[in-house]
């Protein structure tokens, strides 16, 4: 097998063709919070419960998190996009523009969320420029009937419902989710 160079920009474009959700990961380290929006976010495990998410080693939100040693993950609703572009950017006190709750473990839970997840660290890997973090799940928020926030080809997109072609094939009752 022969490597290719890939560049940058055309990698870019072409994961910008995979949709994400929109998640803000948040911590509390004493009085500081911390928080900043993050794509790269998904579920691990169903046994033991984890997640991960992918910050950036050049992330000044991820030392906060890691000395706090736990997270929450607020899955964002098609009207937040103004959430992300905060916690998006760097500068101002991000917390003072939106209603929050403590979690469980003291990060803050932004209101509106679809859902939250609240995590204790289990593991820190690097990976290129970038840190992949585990969460162990150590409390869960009620799921919204609102739509998620994405992410597509670098815009905000919300879900449509599809023709569900699966319903035809599959005649035996299915879970919600492919986890």
């Amino acid at each position: 097998m022969t490597s290719v160079a890939v560049g940058r920009t055309e990698f870019r474009s072409v994961l910008g063709h995979f949709c994400t959700g929109v998640t803000v990961i948040t911590g509390r380290d004493g009085d500081t919070l911390a928080g900043f929006a993050c794509q790269s976010f998904a579920a691990l495990s169903l046994d033991p419960p984890l997640v991960l998410f992918c910050p950036a080693k050049t992330s000044r939100t991820w030392p906060v998190l890691a000395a706090a040693g736990r997270f929450a993950v607020n899955v964002l609703a098609e009207d937040q996009q103004e959430v992300s572009a905060v916690f998006g950017a760097r500068g101002e006190d991000k917390f003072a523009r939106f209603r929050w709750t403590p979690a469980p473990s003291g990060a803050p839970l932004l209101e509106g969320a679809l859902t939250w997840i609240d995590c204790a660290l289990e593991a820190v890997h690097e990976a290129g420029d970038h840190y992949v973090v585990i969460g162990r799940v150590t409390a869960l928020g009620a799921p919204s009937d609102a739509r998620p926030l994405l992410f597509h080809r670098g815009r905000y997109a919300v879900t449509e419902p599809a023709r569900d072609a699966l319903a035809a094939l599959m005649p035996w009752p299915r879970p919600d989710d492919w986890l």
